[in-house]
């Protein structure tokens, strides 16, 4: 007897001394996108969590936080619990680009945050409102120079991708056009379709449906090559301006002091999950490229590009607010 309930002490003292991650997940996770439903991050981060949730065999539940550029939902990231039940899907305007727009943020994107994987890439669009004129890159380009601030174009917001995106446009091809910037990327693309601005860049996992359905003129991709789905659609590069290639990313983040096996797992699940047939399918109807990147490589990936969009930013005159 005096064996047994040894031998249940010791099981005791070892349950109680295991992490609590060991059983993890054992309740619904939280994935926070800072952006609205139907942009090209939220579109992307659908796709991922359903199948993890699939091979977890846990829920993921995603929930749209949209609201001041993604600051908002990015701080509520930052203030979870770094237990491994919230995340955040980012895309590298939060990462990257917000930081060195806003003075004063109240998160660090540094310090606040565990990188756990840089799982895609957003291949990007130049769209136009059907109403327009315009077919290419060259012919949005000549009526820019022509008429000097005329031309609107629509983004989701202030050091938005949209917004960096058609400032560097705008920059290598010597005109200048007018920003309107809506409240997130589904907004903007919304507003070219209906022609309350004539053209923007887009993230193609938020244009593809608008395009497919005659809402939105895709007038040039930003990839180096030409588009397998869009075989007709010629590069900006080869249609108006040398050289130009765009996109942006699709991250997963944890807050900081996330533990380590947590964050190997949830990167173990994503690459797992971008090895899926019917993930890299739709990854690739929607214009992305998997990556599956390791948590130390988005941390490098993030302080190179933070250090590029300094330089952009600045160049381009976009002043922190």
């Amino acid at each position: 007897m005096l064996r047994i309930v040894c031998a249940l002490s010791c099981v005791a003292a070892l349950a109680a001394a295991m992490p609590a991650h060991a059983a993890y997940p054992d309740k619904p996770i939280r994935m926070i996108i800072p952006l609205a439903a139907g942009s090209s991050v939220d579109n992307a981060a659908r796709v991922l969590a359903k199948k993890m949730a699939e091979n977890m065999g846990a829920s993921i539940v995603i929930e749209n936080i949209p609201g001041a550029s993604g600051q908002i939902g990015a701080g509520q990231v930052a203030r979870a619990a770094p237990d491994g039940y919230t995340l955040g899907g980012f895309n590298d305007s939060i990462m990257t680009m917000l930081p060195n727009i806003q003075a004063r943020l109240p998160w660090d994107i540094l310090k606040d945050f565990e990188p756990v994987s840089l799982v895609a890439t957003i291949e990007w669009g130049l769209v136009a409102s059907p109403k327009t004129p315009y077919h290419s890159a060259a012919d949005l380009i000549k009526a820019a120079k022509a008429h000097p601030g005329a031309i609107n174009y629509g983004s989701g917001g202030v050091g938005s991708p949209q917004h960096i995106a058609m400032e560097l446009f705008d920059s290598e091809a010597g005109i200048k056009m007018r920003h309107v910037p809506y409240k997130g990327a589904s907004q903007a693309a919304v507003g070219i379709a209906g022609n309350e601005v004539s053209v923007g860049f887009q993230g193609l996992a938020a244009a593809t449906g608008l395009v497919e359905g005659g809402k939105l003129r895709l007038i040039g991709v930003t990839t180096p090559q030409r588009m397998p789905q869009f075989p007709d659609v010629p590069t900006v590069s080869e249609s108006g301006l040398k050289g130009f290639k765009f996109n942006s990313w699709f991250t997963i983040v944890a807050p900081a002091g996330t533990p380590k096996p947590i964050v190997d797992r949830l990167n173990a699940e994503i690459v797992k999950a971008l090895k899926d047939p019917e993930v890299i399918e739709r990854y690739k109807h929607y214009g992305l490229t998997p990556r599956g990147s390791t948590a130390q490589e988005l941390g490098t990936d993030t302080r190179t590009q933070l250090a590029r969009y300094h330089k952009l930013i600045k160049d381009a005159g976009i002043q922190p607010r």
